[in-house]
């Protein structure tokens, strides 16, 4: 049986990400081009990462925003505190928002059994899927390092909501900042690539709304009305319905979803719902 035509995707995730959606991609038949909106960096000062690494005894748990949090920490600890990691003391719970960062935890070695992640059928994967995994075993007392990233300077960047459940719930939460994003510097071939991808029916996937801001800062003026984007959780598609582009999908965080999407694109909608039109100007 032919598999339906798909339209070109065009991968916006950071680096390495980025490059292997692109591959997965193509080998299910999807043409795809990597188009990076946020790029990753080690933090410029790893004075509280390597403070953290000798205190990592207090914690019940730690979590870890995304993969690159759970990656840019552990080289982080390899080069600052390698006796520490080859004594075997990181041997909590390591908390994930999906299956992406639970496989950068099991590539750094981190024991599978230890690894607590939403639901598989969870509608998303985020921190609110993630809570409803381990509400009901944290306790009064507890500490709970969250690894996240943050900004050019190395502040923290991201959503506190998972904190502030923590915090209600008598944990007492720490953060430490294991990497900084920042907005790319286009090429001249990028900015060519962008603008072609405006209208010619390419398909934007969205995994982040900080990519979708990243986007209308390195090409402002650009008239997105004709742009298409498929986006990997609600906040994102309200993002890129903001930032003026026509037409705007879901689809679960997941591969197979993301190319299901992609492969039905140009057939009737089921759920009208599930793709919504940006407001003429």
């Amino acid at each position: 049986m032919t598999e339906p035509l798909c339209p070109r995707a065009l991968i916006t995730r950071p680096e390495p990400e980025a490059s292997r959606w692109v591959q997965a991609l193509a080998s299910r038949g999807v043409p795809a081009h990597v188009l990076p909106l946020i790029a990753i960096q080690p933090v410029p000062d790893a004075a509280a990462l390597i403070d953290t690494f000798a205190r990592l005894g207090n914690y019940s748990a730690l979590m870890f925003v995304s993969g690159n949090a759970a990656r840019h920490f552990f080289m982080a600890f390899k080069r600052f505190a390698p006796k520490l990691l080859e004594s075997g003391l990181l041997e909590m719970a390591a908390w994930s928002p999906g299956p992406g960062t639970s496989a950068v935890l099991r590539e750094c070695g981190w024991p599978t059994a230890l690894i607590v992640q939403p639901a598989a059928d969870a509608p998303q994967f985020d921190s609110e899927s993630l809570w409803q995994s381990v509400r009901e075993n944290v306790r009064p007392g507890e500490r709970v390092l969250i690894v996240r990233g943050g900004d050019a300077q190395g502040r923290s960047q991201g959503r506190d909501w998972l904190a502030e459940q923590l915090t209600e719930a008598g944990v007492t939460v720490e953060q430490v900042v294991a990497y900084c994003r920042t907005a790319p510097i286009f090429s001249a071939e990028q900015k060519a690539l962008a603008r072609q991808a405006a209208g010619d029916g390419t398909v934007w996937v969205f995994s982040s709304s900080e990519a979708i801001s990243n986007l209308r800062k390195s090409a402002p003026g650009q008239n997105w009305q004709k742009a298409r984007a498929l986006t990997t959780h609600p906040r994102i598609a309200q993002a890129a319905r903001e930032a003026g582009f026509g037409t705007v999908r879901e689809s679960r965080p997941v591969m197979q979803a993301v190319v299901q999407a992609l492969r039905c694109w140009d057939e009737p909608q089921q759920e009208p719902a599930q793709e919504q039109d940006a407001p003429q100007p």
